[in-house]
């Protein structure tokens, strides 16, 4: 047995079934807070590396 295909099948058809029941507001929503949570996250870090270096 391929177990990489296996896997691949897997995955692709989980995927599949549940793609007609994600509304598109959904993904849409989901993109903004992604990258809403990627700019919060570099902003924390970038004022944690300054205090840090502040401190020392």
């Amino acid at each position: 047995m391929n177990l990489p295909s296996l896997k691949f099948g897997t995955v692709s058809g989980t995927l599949l079934s549940s793609a007609p029941n994600i509304a598109s507001d959904d993904i849409v929503r989901t993109i903004i807070l992604a990258a809403v949570d990627a700019i919060v996250s570099f902003g924390v870090s970038y004022l944690l590396r300054s205090a840090i270096r502040r401190r020392k």
